[in-house]
């Protein structure tokens, strides 16, 4: 999937004015709610133009940090920070989506603030070491889909000087480059190269997907796919069933499933 939304920077300093955590990332939410008809129905929010940060506090040996951050007609997002002698890293995640935006949701059965807490899936990063991820982040729970990306985050900054060290999450680690064996040295001559008709892509290779509930298969999935990206110039992408990853969740109301190709493609549904 592919989702647009603002991005938030949050520079938060200390009494003595110099920089103690600094965040900037992207997100975005899915949300299935129930509507006056008493079915179900999905909704996005994004975040908006303007977004304040009240109620941030950066934190110490014996606080947690914490960035919230509130936008739109009632809607907010934090998380919180803990930090051992090495180490920091995210603890919950609280989302509060506000259902009178009607907006977004116009006919919601549910009127007023729902707030969900989740536990961050971040992993320990090292003190004045700076957390990057570019890749796409889910977290569900309760019928949301908080979805994370381009997320660059230093908490309990030490010196007041952002790190230049970075920690990248697994998803982001390249894949490496192919070996090249050495060549000797040789002349050769070079008869020009005849022109060629681009190769048209084929069709892909249908895969089969599926998702387990305990022991049970929740969700079955028999699907081609080809990702047809048109931004600096026309790009297709198949996507090989063999080297794919299916992962998500199946709730009561709403299923999702990821696949990735282990290539830096994401698609959720």
């Amino acid at each position: 999937g592919f989702f647009q939304s603002y991005a938030v920077e949050v520079e938060l300093k200390d009494a003595s004015n110099v920089t103690c955590l600094y965040a900037k990332w992207m997100m975005s939410f899915l949300i299935n709610y129930e509507t006056n008809s008493s079915d179900y129905k999905n909704t996005t929010l994004n975040l908006s133009s303007h977004v304040t940060h009240n109620g941030s506090i950066c934190g110490n040996d014996t606080q947690a940090a914490l960035v919230a951050v509130q936008f739109g007609e009632g809607h907010s997002w934090s998380v919180n920070f803990t930090k051992t002698n090495k180490t920091y890293q995210g603890d919950f995640i609280t989302f509060t989506y506000n259902t009178n935006d009607t907006a977004v949701f116009p006919d919601a059965k549910r009127k007023g603030p729902v707030t969900i807490v989740v536990k961050d899936t971040m992993r320990p990063v090292q003190l004045n070491n700076v957390f990057v991820c570019h890749s796409a982040d889910f977290l569900e729970a309760e019928n949301v889909t908080q979805i994370f990306w381009n997320v660059t985050v230093q908490a309990f900054v030490q010196n007041g000087t952002i790190s230049k060290k970075e920690s990248r999450c697994p998803a982001d680690t390249p894949t490496p480059a192919p070996t090249i064996l050495p060549t000797t040295a040789s002349t050769t001559t070079l008869s020009p190269v005849p022109t060629t008709t681009p190769k048209p892509v084929e069709n892909p290779e249908t895969g089969n997907y599926s998702l387990k509930n305990g022991n049970k298969t929740c969700l079955l999935a028999t699907v081609g796919l080809q990702l047809n990206v048109s931004q600096n110039k026309p790009l297709l992408i198949n996507i090989n069933p063999k080297t794919t990853v299916a992962d998500g969740a199946c709730g009561n109301t709403t299923a999702t499933l990821k696949l990735n190709d282990g290539n830096s493609t994401l698609i959720g549904f």
